[in-house]
């Protein structure tokens, strides 16, 4: 899922005639890791900030576009789920996969029962 953020880099490097590779190695980082952050697997370091704005001599209007971008990065929600078992990683991806289609009413139903039995 590309966040405001990226599509932020990405018109950036794009105006500017850079590939991701360019780009990342003007933020001192591997090319996989900026397209992890331009399509929101990763948050970028605050420390971009300064970076992009002298880097590409940012204007007022495209820092405040970069401030909101930013601010929304940071504080998307994630959860860590690397100390879980490979299973139960599948069975949480498979519920995120199918959220949209869930019937909201079985899952409140559902999310009652499990706060009754604790």
């Amino acid at each position: 899922m590309t966040t405001n953020f990226g599509k932020f880099c990405r018109k950036l490097r794009i105006n500017n005639g850079e590939l991701l590779y360019d780009m990342a190695g003007k933020l001192g980082v591997s090319s996989a890791f900026l397209s992890k952050v331009e399509n929101g697997k990763k948050k970028p370091p605050m420390e971009w900030r300064e970076k992009l704005i002298s880097l590409y001599s940012l204007n007022t209007t495209d820092i405040e576009e970069l401030d909101i971008a930013l601010y929304e990065a940071k504080n998307f929600y994630s959860i860590d789920i690397s100390e879980y078992s490979e299973n139960d990683k599948e069975i949480m991806w498979s519920f995120a996969r199918r959220f949209d289609t869930i019937d909201k009413d079985k899952l409140q139903e559902f999310l009652q029962k499990e706060v009754r039995n604790k």
